[in-house]
């Protein structure tokens, strides 16, 4: 069974997903420029180390011809020398990247330049890299440990912040649950900010106020309608009374009865919709009640009053018996009325089921709730749609909750719960 109007669940709250999202957009934003630094100070490395060796090879060289003797660290023709620098071109100078780790040496770059002619030996000086890495490495755990302290820092603010976000825009919600369930008085109120929030606050409550103005123009019209025509009626109904005895005189008198009911129930949702209505309590053998509240409708039905012997045995509730007893002829009647027989009633503890084995109730009032003047298809039968109006009424001015729905093998359920 479920109720007229649902709200779905919350998946997750808009605080989390923004913290979420600040926190995936500073991870990237870290990732991003610890890569682009990493990348750039590897290559600045390089670039240093290239021109470290180069310059070397230039001014060993230079002490080589004139003295005979290394300097710089340059040595000839050394085994480990990379295979590109064995065989450079005469005078020139050549460089080349060597990515072995012996100990503490390396990786390094290589320059390397020909002494003499074709067969003369290599002059080749190596520059280690090894505490230019050192560093990038440390460079790269500060990075990290920073773009941390920066993230444990940046999200519980974005939380904070997205908090403060969430509760206006809950308050929005609030309020818009309000007004659907009924409560025309409901308003947001003034927001902080001059954002898109506070925007669509003062939207609602404009909306509140024009719904409101027109509900309430719409109800006093029905209720000066109604109020109105109760003294005609009553003409109508005692005219009919001096009729000569016949089938007019029935005809008539049936259908004013009915138009006398239709402006009777018309008032009494005049009265609820203007919360002039107050409920008188008592305690009253629930069982007993509902049976009179059959009784009454002139309707067959079946009661069952479940772990009891006797309607009277049944569960003692606080409640107005009055309205309740409206409430249960009103399901027996549209029972009757736009379902089938069998009819069912059963007082299960502190609920009432009525059931029928009609083809149940429409798809749209089980979505949007009972309509005024609404009864669905033609062939559903008679009736002015207002029966099951004044129960959810009456159900909603007792704290009691009313539930539509369809049994799966067919016909229409309806569920009254009385609070406890």
């Amino acid at each position: 069974m479920r109720p007229f109007h649902r709200l779905r669940p919350a998946r997750a709250s808009l605080r989390w997903k923004i913290a979420a999202l600040a926190a995936a957009t500073a991870c990237l934003v870290a990732v991003a420029v610890g890569v682009l630094v990493h990348v750039w100070t590897t290559h600045d490395i390089r670039s240093r180390a290239e021109a470290r060796a180069f310059n070397s090879v230039y001014s060993a060289m230079d002490v080589y011809r004139r003295t005979g003797t290394l300097t710089d660290g340059a040595r000839l023709d050394p085994a480990d020398l990379p295979a590109a620098l064995r065989h450079p071109a005469d005078g020139d100078r050549h460089t080349a990247y060597d990515g072995r780790v012996e100990g503490n040496v390396g990786p390094s770059v290589w320059a390397a330049q020909r002494v003499g002619g074709p067969d003369s030996p290599v002059l080749a000086v190596q520059a280690n890299m090894s505490t230019d890495l050192y560093e990038l490495r440390r460079l790269d755990m500060s990075m990290a440990v920073a773009s941390l302290v920066a993230l444990a820092a940046a999200v519980p603010l974005t939380v904070y912040g997205a908090g403060m976000l969430g509760r206006r825009l809950r308050r929005v919600s609030e309020t818009a649950g309000r007004i659907s369930a009924g409560d025309l008085d409901a308003r947001t109120g003034p927001t902080k900010g001059r954002d898109e929030v506070a925007d669509i606050a003062a939207t609602v409550d404009l909306m509140a106020d024009s719904l409101s103005r027109r509900l309430r123009t719409e109800r006093q019209f029905t209720a000066d309608v109604a109020h109105e025509l109760r003294t005609p009626v009553g003409g109508l109904l005692a005219a009919v009374d001096l009729l000569p005895a016949g089938e007019t005189e029935d005809l008539l008198r049936a259908r004013v009865r009915d138009l006398r009911g239709l402006v009777e129930d018309l008032l009494e949702i005049s009265r609820l919709d203007a919360g002039a209505e107050q409920p008188v309590c008592a305690r009253v053998p629930l069982g007993a009640v509902v049976s009179e509240a059959v009784a009454r409708t002139g309707f067959d039905a079946e009661i069952t009053v479940v772990g009891a012997q006797h309607a009277e045995d049944a569960t003692t509730v606080e409640t107005d018996p009055r309205r309740l007893e409206r409430i249960v002829g009103n399901l027996v009647v549209n029972a009757h009325r736009h379902g089938d027989t069998p009819v069912r009633v059963t007082v299960d503890g502190r609920t009432v089921v009525v059931r029928d084995h009609g083809p149940g109730f429409p798809s749209d009032l089980l979505i949007d709730g009972p309509r005024r003047f609404h009864t669905g298809a033609a062939e559903r039968g008679s009736g002015h749609g207002l029966g099951l109006t004044i129960a959810l009424g009456q159900a909603r001015l007792l704290g009691a909750e009313l539930r539509l729905d369809n049994a799966p093998d067919g016909g229409a359920v309806a569920s009254l719960r009385l609070p406890d």
